[in-house]
């Protein structure tokens, strides 16, 4: 299968795309064409949570073996601490809680990070490959990221994070591995500008190749994909169990993991979506004005939602433009030279609504949950919680362990959440460098590490 960029490059294969991580014309790497899963339903509800997402990857790759397929998805899950990886909990008949947080690192993100990092040892092992790997984090997917190759021999990681604007926990997983092959980079800014930093470096063609730059953040397809398969799971589970439509309500920062669960409406999943921000709404305001703006993100309860540069939402507006690249490229450059663009509100998919909830109400929410169904969200969770839908079976997507959050739990429930894996963090002596967010300064230091 071939995977086209938003702005219309052409990647042969999945694993040519998989290199890449950003195209090289800027864009975001998409399939050129989606399978239709509906015939398929019954027979993959029969699979297990690994088996599912190896079947489920194949669909868009034919250079490694389905049995490959079966052993890295094996070992991508073979540390997660819930018996069927993941956790669907039923709080009533029609709301549900996803929780995505068994992982090692207690987040979303170790679903999809689990398997690239076992992709890129793949790469390794198969094809003699070396890589340097370059992201970015608001909290949660540097953390997997780094634990997902973790010790790997012949792949580096340089992770950059907004310096003060993580929770101490979540700095704590990123700094304290103490690996060969791991390098955090405290950045002096916002997420934003280490998320603009890496799209640089990917940009520059010399660089990127010189080092094989490659790509954890959600710009990668595989990031991607691999997400896609917990809501089929949870799917695959209700259809047989509700006569009421499905809808999945998502806390939502930089677009990638609702657009995984978006993929699947057009291969066949009847379901619909809420995208739940926090204060930094530019993606709320987007759907119910049609500006797109850009905006300084603000501090929030739930930091790895502080974006207001959505990169993911690039490959929905290449859905809304009906595969015109060329229009795609206008509207980014406007974009990018303007600070804001205005779209049709008509183009958006009618089965995305946004909500969005304040700072104070978080705390309000996670008291309220508490209260009502004796369950602990975590700060982000509780962005989503507050716009589920009557009428419908809602599936609220826990995206990280109240753990990680300790202090705003406690403030909002008097209750202190703790787990052995973040205990044992606290002590530990951190390896960390500080940078401006300047991108001259960030390729120096990575040349002189490796």
């Amino acid at each position: 299968m071939k995977f086209q960029s938003t702005r219309g490059d052409i990647a042969e294969t999945f694993l040519e795309a998989f290199n890449k991580g950003l195209a090289g014309d800027g864009g975001l790497y998409i399939p050129t064409e989606l399978p239709n899963l509906t015939d398929r339903f019954d027979s993959l509800a029969k699979l297990s949570y690994p088996e599912l997402v190896a079947e489920f990857m194949s669909y868009f790759d034919n250079e490694i073996s389905k049995e490959d397929w079966k052993k890295l998805a094996a070992k991508s899950y073979e540390a997660f601490a819930s018996k069927d990886v993941v956790s669907l909990v039923e709080l009533t008949k029609d709301l549900h809680v996803l929780e995505l947080f068994h992982g090692p690192t207690l987040a979303f993100k170790d679903f999809a990070l689990q398997i690239v990092g076992n992709l890129y040892e793949y790469e390794v092992r198969v094809h003699g490959k070396r890589y340097t790997i370059v992201g970015a984090t608001s909290g949660d997917t540097g953390s997997a990221a780094i634990h997902s190759v973790l010790n790997k021999e012949n792949i580096d990681i340089f992770i950059m994070y907004p310096k003060g604007k993580i929770a101490p926990l979540q700095e704590l997983q990123i700094t304290t591995t103490v690996a060969h092959n791991v390098f955090p980079i405290s950045i002096e800014g916002t997420f934003d500008d280490a998320q603009a930093i890496v799209k640089k470096l990917f940009a520059d063609t010399e660089f990127s190749q010189h080092i094989n730059l490659a790509a954890v953040n959600s710009i990668n397809i595989a990031r991607i994909l691999a997400q896609s398969a917990y809501y089929l799971y949870a799917f695959l589970k209700l259809r047989s169990t509700t006569k009421l439509p499905i809808k999945f309500v998502v806390p939502t920062g930089n677009f990638g993991n609702i657009l995984s669960g978006w993929l699947l409406t057009k291969m066949g999943m009847d379901a619909s979506f809420v995208a739940a921000t926090n204060e930094n709404d530019v993606l709320h305001k987007l759907f119910t004005t049609g500006m797109y703006q850009k905006q300084s993100a603000q501090s929030t309860h739930a930091p790895s939602m502080d974006i207001q540069q959505a990169s993911n939402f690039e490959r929905l507006i290449y859905y809304m433009f009906e595969g015109d690249t060329e229009r795609v490229v206008r509207t980014m450059k406007e974009f990018n030279e303007k600070g804001n663009v205005a779209f049709d509100t008509n183009l958006f998919p009618k089965n995305i609504t946004t909500a969005t909830t304040s700072n104070e109400n978080i705390i309000e929410v996670i008291k309220s949950f508490f209260t009502q169904y004796n369950y602990i969200l975590d700060p982000h969770t509780a962005c989503a919680a507050p716009h589920i839908t009557p009428g419908y079976c809602n599936v609220i997507l826990a995206t990280a362990s109240p753990a990680k959050f300790p202090d705003t739990i406690e403030n909002a429930i008097k209750v202190h959440p703790t787990d052995p894996r973040l205990e044992s963090v606290k002590d530990l002596p951190q390896q960390k460098v500080e940078l401006p967010a300047d991108i001259e300064k960030v390729k120096k230091y990575i040349l002189e590490t490796i």
